[in-house]
Order: C-alpha cells, then structure tokens, then sequence
C-alpha cells in the first residue's frame, strides 16, 4: 500500500515559489556567493548553482509537513551549493529550514537542532581558526553561526512561547470546563434543596386536606362534614401562607429582606399539635441540647414528613417519636401502625423518602424506613419505622 504524503501548506508552497523566482533573478543577472576562479569551487559554471536551489525550494514547500526530511535535504543541498558558484538565496532558505524544523518539528528534534548547530558553529570556527591561524578566521564561525545556530535558537524560542500560549489556552478551557459544572452541580443542588423544602412545607397540609375532603365526600354525615371542612379550610389556609412565603424567598433577590428563620425542634411541639388536629394519635419524646442549625432543620423536617406519611398512609393506633442524643449524633425514630387501613387514604409519590434519605446524607447520616415487627402495636403486628442518625458536630462545631 502506497504511503500517501501529507499536502503541503499553501503558505510554505508560496515560500518556496518565491525563493525559487528570487533565485533565477540573481542567477540571471550572474550575482552568486562566490567567484569563479574562487579555491573553493570545484564546480564550475552557471548551471549547477541551479540544483541546490531548485531542492531547497522543493524543501522550502515541505518546511511544515516534513521538517526534518526537509532540513536534511536542505543540508545535502547546501553541501552541494558550497562547492559551486553559490546562490545567496539558497542560503537565505536553508536558515529557514533550521528554524522550521525546530518550531514545527517532534519534539526531540527541537531539542537536537539548537545543540547540532552550536557544535558545527563552534567546531567550524576552531578548524578555520586552526587551519588559517589569521584573526579574519573568526568570520568563518559568525558565518556559521548566523547560517545554523541563530535561527534555531529563534525557532526555539518561538516554540517554546507557542506552547506556553497552548497550555494557557488549555488550562483556560478546562478553568471554563470545571467553572461550568461547578454552576450546574450548584443549580442542581438548590433545585434539589428546593423541592425538599416546597414538599415537606406543604406536603403535611395537602394530605390532610386530601384524607378529609375524602371522608366528607364518602361520610353523609353534615356534622362530620362540617368539622372536616373546617380542618380543610385551616390546612388550606396556613399551607397557602407558607407557599406565599416561599414564593416571595424565590421572587426576592434584592438581597434587603431578612431570611426567613429555619423551624427549629423547639417547634416540634406544635407541629405535633397540628399532627394531633389532623387526627393522629402522636406522642413525643425528644430529649437533646442546643444543636447546629443544619441538624435541626433536618430533624424538623425528617419528623414533620414522617408525621405526613403517617397521616396518609398509617393504619388506627399509636404514633410514636423520640429524639435521643447521645455519642455525638442525634437518633430521630417515629413509628406508625403499619397495615391496611380503612380510613381513606391519600396519594403518596416517594418523594418524601427520598428527600429524608438526601437530609440525612447531606449531614453525613444515615437514614432507613421500611416495616418491621412489634407484635401488639397494629392489627397485624407490623409497624413503620423510619430512623435516621444526624452528627451533632458540623465543622467542628457543636
């Protein structure tokens, strides 16, 4: 299978095209680099400055695509040119091959280049200074140097600032990269924070609506009736006041109103009042010391979701919850009859759990709910228990 060579760019192919007519024109006009009865020359004639020229403009067309393949013919080629006439602008395009190869060339030979050139640089002028012993022999490695040495060391540089402006333009990507899913973890996050808060905040109210706009439509009783309306009519209204209170949270971004204060388990007591309104049987036991602000949101809002999944799903009987804090942690249990139940009984998503569950995680706890045995508590002998652990030290902090 044939190998395919890369095209040549449009801009070094103009380079060498130029280099090419620059040359004819000063062969034309009979100017080279040397005279013809010059020592040096071993190829008389006009016609052979022509051979060097034409490879090194061929070389000039490949300086990007093949930069080393370039250089070395380029070396054989002015190798060649120096034992004829010579051409000025062979020698023009055989700098630039130099610093082609070391700015577009692997690595390794940018690397070699800058050393290659120095060591034929400093050796050319100790062989003229040696071989001719005159001070003028110095000129032979300024030569030299000029020719090899100086535009790789340019190359170098070029390269050197090319690269360092890559890395830039990379770590700047990857900067915009991490600072875009830094703000997408952070949106997700408050959404996340938000529908754990709209739901506990109004989950408790709804139910109860639900579970006794159910009964007064299934009970022809206008005295249950009644008491059920009323019960809707107050869930209805406070959960309507809460639902406003948050709106107006989200709505306000002046940043002038006060933050509306987190619930506290000092307000445990009248959530299980409202609980207790609603037609459960609820009992509290919470014994615990003044806690971080994070834990206590979160055991307000574990026990008042709790108190909700029991009011739409628990079967007749006891519901028990009891904070404990011991051991650097906070224990939150409440336990429901766990069964079928003949009261009506209101829709239920997951969600609740679920946001438990991210509570709980969030504070480096652990959270589980599900049935279990506790024979005498409900008909079947089951209950529904949801317990939670929550650290008491955030940060260090107590």
């Amino acid at each position: 299978m044939a190998v395919r060579l890369p095209r040549p760019h449009r801009f070094d192919v103009c380079v060498g095209v130029a280099g090419l007519l620059g040359g004819l024109l000063l062969w034309g006009l009979g100017l080279g680099t040397r005279v013809a009865h010059d020592p040096g020359v071993l190829w008389h004639g006009r016609w052979p400055i022509l051979l060097p020229l034409a490879v090194t403009a061929v070389c000039e067309a490949l300086r990007r695509t093949c930069p080393r393949s370039a250089l070395l013919a380029g070396t054989a080629a002015l190798t060649v040119d120096t034992v004829t006439q010579g051409s000025l602008v062979t020698l023009v395009m055989f700098t630039d091959l130099v610093y082609a190869a070391v700015v577009y060339g692997p690595p390794a030979t940018a690397r070699r280049v800058p050393w290659i050139t120095g060591l034929v640089t400093v050796a050319g002028t100790v062989v003229a200074v040696a071989a001719w012993q005159v001070p003028e022999a110095l000129l032979i490695g300024v030569i030299l140097g000029m020719m090899t040495l100086t535009p790789a060391v340019t190359g170098w540089i070029v390269r050197n600032h090319r690269d360092a402006a890559e890395a830039a333009r990379l770590r700047a990507e990857q900067t915009a990269l991490l600072a875009e899913l830094d703000r997408s973890q952070a949106v997700t996050a408050e959404r996340a924070r938000m529908a754990r808060e709209l739901h506990d905040m109004v989950a408790n109210h709804l139910s109860a609506i639900a579970i006794h706009s159910t009964a007064a439509l299934s009970l022809d009783d206008p005295g249950t009736s009644k008491e059920a309306l009323a019960v809707i009519r107050e869930n209805s209204v406070e959960g309507l006041a809460e639902m406003r209170r948050l709106i107006g949270i989200l709505r306000d971004d002046s940043g002038e109103k006060e933050p509306t204060a987190a619930p506290t388990l000092d307000g445990l007591d009248a959530l299980v009042e409202g609980a207790r309104a609603n037609g459960l049987d609820v009992s509290l036991d919470a014994t615990h010391d003044k806690l971080p602000a994070p834990v206590e949101l979160a055991a307000y809002r574990i026990v008042q979701e709790s108190l909700t999944n029991a009011l739409k799903h628990a079967a007749p009987g006891r519901v028990t919850v009891t904070l404990a804090q011991q051991d650097g942690s906070l224990t939150v249990r409440m336990t429901s009859p766990y069964g079928d139940r003949d009261a009506p009984r209101a829709p239920g998503s997951g969600a609740g759990l679920v946001g438990m569950r991210e509570r709980a995680a969030l504070l480096g706890g652990t959270f589980e709910a599900g049935p279990e045995g506790s024979p005498g508590t409900s008909p079947d002998g089951k209950i529904w228990a949801v317990h939670a652990t929550l650290p008491t030290t955030l940060g260090g902090t107590e």
